[in-house]
């Protein structure tokens, strides 16, 4: 066969664009894995989730893939039509390229295991992870080894029917891998519209912590709780009092009769706060006033916060 069969820019960027898809697709997969093994298992030494690094993953697999599987099945196409395509030094480079990477990975993936299971380091999610790249690289690698020698389907190439099942079979893992991440991180994250909910009690529980700062700020410079929020409205410092960012209206505020030091702050939440040793993306409050928990049922929720005079001293004006 003519080892310097002529190769047309249409046969360059198949190559190019399947070789980054494949990659893109590879690199996504492995963490949107990473994201959910995370979430399952939480760790207290890394115990930060957000889930943006759920979705990122999502929306490239959702895209790439099919982009990935479309150009495959027109590279495979031209073989059918030109065997002596299979000698164009794109291809081989491209095989053996992802054959070289493949094989590192697994190598090191192995390596890595071995190493941090004779520390005595080991955990189950860090098994599970190592798992996760062994099975993703493993699949590439055992594609590429059948595929650089008979590709699909090829008329002119000698394979048995054992090697074209191995081939389908391998296809067909690769689109069950990504369509398992793909809904494993959908249950992790929720919805489309669960995120959008997701959001606006961030933003409401980012809103009324800043409203609670103004209280306190408020209180220490004269020296008693608010008639309302608007007296918080300060043009000068250019602070307005927010409101509720889906339907617009205010938070409402509540002066306990209890206790000149209380008020309560309250708002309506689309959700309910996630039970979970992994916090979500939420802005971490500070903790104003002795234990400060923004942890709500879905609907109409009152937070009350009690002020210590001792840790918020009024502030004395030199006059």
């Amino acid at each position: 066969m003519n080892t310097n069969t002529r190769m047309s820019p249409k046969d360059f960027f198949l190559h190019l664009g399947a070789t980054i898809a494949l990659y893109a697709t590879t690199i996504a997969l492995i963490n949107l894995a990473f994201e959910i093994l995370n979430r399952s298992m939480p760790d207290t030494l890394a115990n930060y989730f957000s889930s943006s690094s759920v979705v990122w993953p999502i929306s490239m697999l959702v895209v790439i893939t099919p982009i990935l599987y479309v150009l495959e099945i027109l590279i495979n196409r031209d073989l059918i039509k030109m065997p002596e395509k299979r000698d164009i030094w794109i291809r081989k480079w491209r095989i053996y390229l992802t054959l070289f990477l493949t094989g590192v990975t697994i190598a090191v993936d192995i390596i890595v295991l071995v190493n941090t299971y004779l520390n005595g380091e080991i955990s189950s999610r860090f098994i599970w992870k190592v798992v996760v790249v062994l099975i993703v690289s493993a699949v590439i690698f055992a594609y590429y080894i059948l595929a650089k020698n008979i590709g699909i389907n090829a008329p002119s190439m000698i394979a048995s029917n054992s090697k074209k099942t191995w081939l389908a079979i391998l296809v067909i893992s690769g689109i069950v891998l990504v369509l398992a991440g793909i809904v494993a991180g959908f249950v992790i994250v929720g919805s489309p519209s669960t995120q959008r909910s997701l959001r606006f009690d961030q933003q409401r529980i980012s809103d009324l912590n800043n409203i609670q700062y103004q209280i306190i700020n408020y209180w220490q410079r004269v020296g008693a709780l608010p008639p309302s929020l608007e007296a918080l409205n300060d043009p000068i410092s250019n602070f307005q009092i927010p409101a509720d960012p889906e339907t617009g209206k205010p938070y409402e505020y509540i002066s306990l009769n209890k206790d000149p030091h209380a008020f309560g702050l309250c708002a309506t939440f689309d959700l309910p706060s996630v039970k979970s040793d992994v916090p979500l993306s939420y802005p971490i409050p500070t903790p104003e006033i002795g234990y400060n928990s923004w942890t709500h049922d879905s609907g109409h929720v009152c937070f009350e916060r009690t002020i210590d005079p001792k840790l918020y001293p009024l502030i004395k004006n030199n006059q």
